[in-house]
């Protein structure tokens, strides 16, 4: 990585090449594109009456879904709202914190219900993949065979996947054209069910049956991969997806209305609970079939996973989450690997499929979290909306929006008795893990108080010069919270002078901030004494790993070449050797004083955060200091509250 001065970043988006669509197709669609595998089976389920009218009426859902929902909102408009490239929730938050600070509770619901999704998904996925294998013998175990195919595809996360990845695409492509093939003989077979198109059938489903309206839960399936295709928005751009997009969904209609038409001819399937999706490959292909929705299983749940490692570094970004290890297994860019985050997910997946056990009960509980994360990230796309047009599109879009979505939130909400209560508590218990931990760090910070440095540059001198003082290091380096270049905290100065007054030659103080530009590498200089008091502001994108150590060499490296500083030894034995100077770290870790009072939701706040920083690693490991030249001190916070009662004195 390399820190640039007084510099900004030009975001282009990829070049249009037939190995880029290719990838795009292997990374953005794994889950929306095998929707096919559960969603007419779903719809089945859940219709008022079996007949051809009401099952017109439910792949006519299915189209008019992607296209209102998906291609019009995601397609079109959302892709639009990036940030320098970047998509998802936590990257659109980004780009609206400044002006609406209130929008944190918007994302972190937002997010919370997207990894709350993201866990079902793979459960979900690879069940319906598996259940295929019961065309040979309904007695396979399926759900060992599942945890299996979970437990092999989680344990080699830590090892990355990128030769794994280079077979998404042409594995998707494959799929794409399986499922658009098969699709297309049931619709020659019975071309009537292309009358589906004409959305009369779709209204009357849910017009004139009185529990037809329901249907939405099920249709809402053939949509959830639209949020996970926004928030892969990086790593393809945005005219790759939008050009596979049309290969895709003509893939995913031939496949709906193919099984649709299906079940027309084969109404009583319905009632035996067989999957029109293996119902209409020839007995010839079952097998390659089954392999092949498999593949696409694991490369859905592998979507899925790597996109909760992004979606919680981002977090950790912007104080949403706490400081977590992050390994880079591969030297393919935007690849991580949180190991503590891959066990969770590996725990609670298996968790799903045992407590479910089948992919039909799985629905129940999948779809509802990622509803409520689209009605969050239409929030927020309407705030955002509101800067480049008109009043009068905004009001329409949010009209459009909310009217489709917030129907689908009604038709899912009666999936909570039946399952749809796991993916709601587990999003609560994120929420609240996201919310305890940003108001955490944002009551600490309001405890805080700071000094000028005009009141603290003479005294801070004549520490410097005090030879009585042992000298504590040549370059003394603390980590400071706060963006303002003219005061400092002053728990930095009660660790200056009061605690232990530390002499040093140069005074550094570094303050790491993170920008809204996903990959920002910059960096200011404020010399507040010139070549001996220094603030250092370095700027770093969301998605930026702060590798401090590296980064401060670069720009010792930087300052040194310009003449600001001299980086050699201060010590007379080792001057005249052009022996480098010796650094030391300081971080300062704010405790609350004992005699400090909160009120009631502060105080559950505070518990909660504190509670949760347990699960992450420590300020040093998440900066990447090395401990050898590197030390904590713990610093009272805040001023402790004046005793209701005066003290006297006896005697």
């Amino acid at each position: 990585m390399q820190v640039k001065r007084d510099n900004r970043k030009n975001y282009k988006l990829n070049k249009i090449t037939l190995s880029s669509l290719i990838i795009t197709l292997g990374i953005v669609y794994g889950d929306i594109g095998t929707s096919p595998l559960y969603v007419i089976k779903a719809i089945g389920h859940n219709l008022p009456e079996i007949t051809t009218s009401t099952i017109l009426g439910g792949v006519s859902c299915v189209f008019w879904t992607l296209t209102l929902q998906t291609t019009l909102k995601y397609i079109i408009i959302t892709l639009r709202a990036n940030n320098k490239g970047e998509g998802g929730i936590f990257a659109l938050f980004a780009l609206l914190r400044k002006r609406y600070n209130w929008a944190y509770v918007i994302a972190i619901i937002g997010g919370s219900a997207l990894l709350a999704d993201g866990i079902i998904t793979p459960a979900i996925t690879v069940s319906a993949a598996v259940e295929g294998l019961r065309a040979f013998h309904s007695e396979i175990p399926t759900v060992l065979i599942t945890l299996i195919i979970l437990g092999v595809l989680f344990f080699i996360q830590q090892f990355g996947t990128s030769s794994l990845g280079k077979s998404f695409g042409p594995v998707m492509v494959i799929w794409f054209l399986v499922i658009a093939g098969f699709g297309t003989v049931q619709i020659i077979k019975l071309p009537l069910i292309l009358k589906a198109i004409n959305p009369y059938y779709a209204l009357q489903l849910l017009t004139v049956y009185p529990k037809g309206f329901l249907i939405l839960g099920a249709v809402f399936l053939a949509t959830t991969g639209a949020e996970a295709l926004y928030s892969d928005l990086g790593h393809c751009g945005i005219r790759n997806i939008r050009i596979t997009w049309i290969y895709v969904k003509i893939a995913l209609l031939l496949s709906y209305f193919g099984q649709s038409a299906w079940f027309i001819n084969h109404s009583e399937a319905i009632a035996l609970g067989k999957n029109p999706f293996f119902a209409v490959l020839p007995s010839w292909f079952i097998v390659p079939g089954i392999l092949i929705a498999s593949m696409a299983a694991v490369i859905a749940s592998q979507a899925l996973i790597s996109g909760s490692f992004t979606l919680i570094s981002e977090a950790m970004s912007l104080n949403f989450w706490p400081k977590m290890t992050i390994k880079y297994p591969t030297e393919i860019k935007g690849q991580i690997y949180l190991p503590a985050i891959n066990l969770f997910l590996w725990i609670a997946c298996s968790g799903v499929v045992l407590l479910f056990r089948e992919s039909s009960a799985m629905e129940a509980a999948y779809g509802l979290a990622i509803t409520i994360t689209m009605l969050m990230t239409t929030i927020l796309l309407i705030l955002h909306l509101r800067r480049f047009i008109s009043m009068f599109w905004v009001v329409l879009l949010a009209f459009v929006f909310f009217t489709i979505e917030g129907n689908f939130l009604y038709a899912n909400l009666h999936k909570i008795i039946s399952g749809g209560w796991f993916a709601l508590i587990l999003a609560f218990i994120l929420f609240i893990m996201m919310y305890a931990w940003y108001n955490g760090r944002r009551i600490k910070n309001q405890l805080m108080s700071y000094v000028p440095f005009s009141k603290l540059q003479e005294i801070l001198m004549k520490v410097s010069e005090d030879e009585t003082i042992p000298k504590f290091a040549t370059n003394l380096i603390y980590i400071t919270k706060t963006t303002r270049k003219k005061e400092i905290e002053s728990t930095l100065v009660y660790s200056l002078l009061n605690k232990q007054p530390k002499r040093a030659d140069i005074y550094w103080f570094i303050h790491i901030e993170t920008k809204d530009n996903p990959y920002t590498t910059e960096y200011e200089v404020t010399h507040i004494v010139p070549g001996k008091i220094i603030k250092l502001d370095i700027h770093l994108g969301f998605r930026i790993e702060p590798r401090i150590n590296l980064l401060f060499r670069q720009v010792l490296n930087d300052l040194s070449s310009s003449g600001e500083i001299k980086t050699g030894s201060r010590y007379p034995s080792q001057e005249s050797f052009a022996v480098s100077g010796d650094y030391r770290y300081i971080l300062i870790d704010r405790i609350l004083t004992a005699d400090h009072q909160f009120n009631v939701q502060e105080s559950l706040i505070m518990t909660i955060s504190n509670v949760i920083r347990k699960i992450g690693i420590s300020e040093d490991k998440a900066l990447h200091l090395d401990a050898s030249n590197m030390l904590i001190e713990k610093v009272p916070l805040g001023k402790p509250d004046i005793l209701p009662f005066p003290v006297k004195r006896i005697f």
